[in-house]
């Protein structure tokens, strides 16, 4: 059996009407009353109380699609991710949040749907603060979503791993690299809970030599390199990983580290010889720029963090000294000699990370630099530290060597006697060396070449 209750109206004990039916509209509760729900209790059906549903079974890490009342947690330590906001109405509500602390690097980019606005402006919208998260309400077609709550690094308690900044930042898996292609500080401001973590990877190139300014004039030595892989932030390596010598291991604390990038040195003009390479210095490491290039008659190369090549002319000139100072590994390699022997003359090739210079060949041609050393501490293949190609003057094949691998500028090379052709210059950010100068004259278009400038990576896990 069915029991039926039928009323129009409850009202409490002074006569006010708290619950009230009139034409199918019900009213419940009287002007200034307070209605609770018992402890246990849920509601449906009463609108939105201006929050959303976390989705924290579902974390965002590429592009997606959000839907009123929703919020997300955005990972985007592994690349930018795109946010589309749903289509407009009145009271919807979205919101977004850092799962990883990672918007700097990683942006997350809010797009509106169609021709919508967000903030009254019809254009995407950048997260780009680590810790950041934003909720957006749709107010209007004039204004379109508001951003209602902003924060920023919402973190409590320090995070387990390193915390830095300075250089440009980029991610690679559960690795952070700063790159610095000029001066600058790493500035670490957490370090992590487990210490074998705080131990770093990095990679400091010093700048270049230039080349040599006579007629075959010397290849410059490239900088010096010197690399540590850690085994918390690794990645594919050159030849040259310091891991194995305790002295090169850098275990950071929270502190202010002063970066320097050297130089590249300058080129050789007429019969001068080329400048040399600038230290790079992180920490404790320094590499040595590189070794000059030489451009006056019968002059041995350069010493530096590789050697220089001698001059082609006037006498055989031995090439420079690499990995001067010592360091183990060795960060560079010897420069090749000038050759003038009969019937032979040619500038020397500068030393590069890995390969010696060539000497110069005959007839008439210049050394081929010494390869540089390829290493993935940025995320990939990318070789630095190339020897410059030495210069070459004179019968066929007047060539000029060619520039190692690794930024090394290719040498000049033209018929004697009234051709002119400078080396080209060493890549900037690699420390190679710059090309050897095939003038017979005094002439800017027969000068050598400058050496590239340095750079410093420094790579560490930071999730």
């Amino acid at each position: 059996m069915t029991s039926t209750i039928k009323v129009n109206n409850i009202q409490n004990q002074c006569g006010q009407n708290i619950i009230n039916e009139n034409s199918n509209t019900i009213t419940i509760g009287a002007s200034g009353d307070t209605i609770a729900l018992a402890s246990g209790a849920s509601q449906s059906g009463f609108g939105r109380s201006g929050s959303v549903n976390w989705q924290t079974g579902s974390i965002k890490t590429s592009t997606f699609t959000a839907a009123n009342g929703e919020g997300y947690f955005v990972n985007t330590s592994g690349g930018a991710v795109t946010a589309n906001l749903p289509a407009g109405s009145a009271g919807a509500i979205v919101a977004f949040s850092d799962y990883t602390r990672t918007f700097s690097s990683n942006n997350l980019t809010i797009s509106p749907n169609g021709s919508e606005k967000i903030g009254g402006v019809s254009e995407n919208l950048t997260l780009a603060v680590d810790g950041q998260a934003a909720t957006f309400v749709y107010v209007d077609g004039t204004e379109g979503w508001i951003n209602v709550q902003n924060a920023e690094d919402t973190e409590t308690g320090d995070p387990p791993f390193i915390v830095a900044t300075g250089g440009t930042i980029t991610t690679s898996g559960n690795c952070r690299i700063h790159t610095f292609t000029g001066p600058g500080t790493f500035q670490v401001t957490n370090t992590a809970v487990c210490a074998a973590d705080n131990l770093i990877s990095y990679m400091v190139v010093a700048g270049g030599a230039g080349g040599g300014g006579a007629a075959r004039g010397g290849g410059g030595g490239a900088g010096g390199f010197r690399e540590l892989v850690s085994p918390t932030a690794p990645y594919t390596a050159s030849p040259l990983n310091g891991y194995p010598t305790p002295g090169n291991r850098i275990t950071v604390g929270i502190t202010s580290y002063p970066i320097t990038v050297g130089g590249g040195g300058a080129k050789g003009t007429c019969s001068a010889d080329g400048g040399v390479g600038n230290n790079s210095i992180f920490s404790t490491i320094t590499s040595a720029g590189g070794g000059q290039g030489r451009g006056n008659p019968g002059v041995s190369g350069g010493n530096g963090g590789s050697g220089g090549g001698g001059a082609g002319e006037g006498g055989t000139a031995p090439g420079g000294t690499g990995n001067t100072p010592a360091t183990t590994p060795a960060q560079g390699n010897d420069g090749g000699a000038g050759r003038v022997v009969p019937g032979c003359r040619g500038g020397g090739g500068g030393g590069g990370a890995t390969g010696a210079g060539q000497p110069g060949q005959p007839p008439y041609a210049g050394g081929n630099g010494g390869a540089g050393a390829t290493t993935e501490i940025t995320a990939s293949p990318v070789a630095y530290a190339g020897g410059g190609g030495g210069g070459g003057n004179g019968a066929p094949p007047f060539r000029g060597g060619t520039g190692g691998t690794g930024g090394g500028g290719n040498g000049g090379g033209k018929p004697a006697p009234t051709g002119n052709n400078t080396g080209v210059a060493g890549t900037d950010n690699t420390g190679g060396g710059g090309g050897g100068a095939a003038n017979t004259t005094c002439n800017p278009s027969g000068f050598g070449s400058a050496g590239g400038s340095g750079i410093v990576v420094i790579r560490y896990k930071f999730q």
